[in-house]
C-alpha cells in the first residue's frame, strides 16, 4: 500500500455531490485523519478568487498543465478514491498556499 503524505498531488475519483457517477480530478493533500484525507481540487483555470492560488512550480510537481489550486473546493474522500500520485508541491508554492489559506479561510460565523 502506497504511503499519502500532506503535500502530495493525487489523480482522485471525485464522487458527484448527487451520487452515483465521479470525475477523476487532480487534487493536493491538505491533511490526513485516520483512512479520511481532505484535498482541495485542481484546475487548469486561472485563479478567479482570493482563495485560487497559482502554482508556479506545476511543472516541476508533475503537473501537465499550469494549474491553480481552489481552496474554496474542498472534499473529504477515503483514501482508496486516490488513484495514482502525481508529484510534490514545491516549498514556494506550498508558502503561498499556506499564506491564502491563514488569511482567507476562516469560519464564517
Amino acid at each position: 500500500m502506497t504511503t499519502i503524505q500532506a503535500g502530495e498531488f493525487w489523480v482522485a475519483d471525485i464522487p458527484f455531490t448527487s451520487g452515483g457517477s465521479s470525475k477523476k480530478r487532480p487534487v493536493i493533500v491538505l491533511w490526513i485523519d485516520g483512512n479520511d484525507i481532505v484535498v482541495a481540487v485542481i484546475t487548469s483555470a486561472k485563479p478567479r478568487t482570493q482563495t485560487d492560488v497559482p502554482l508556479n512550480d506545476w511543472a516541476a510537481s508533475g503537473l501537465r498543465v499550469a494549474s491553480t489550486v481552489r481552496l474554496s473546493r474542498l472534499n473529504c474522500l477515503e483514501q482508496f478514491l486516490l488513484l495514482a500520485k502525481i508529484g510534490q508541491i514545491s516549498e514556494l508554492d506550498a508558502k503561498s498556499l499556506k499564506e491564502v489559506w491563514d488569511l482567507h479561510i476562516k469560519p464564517q460565523f
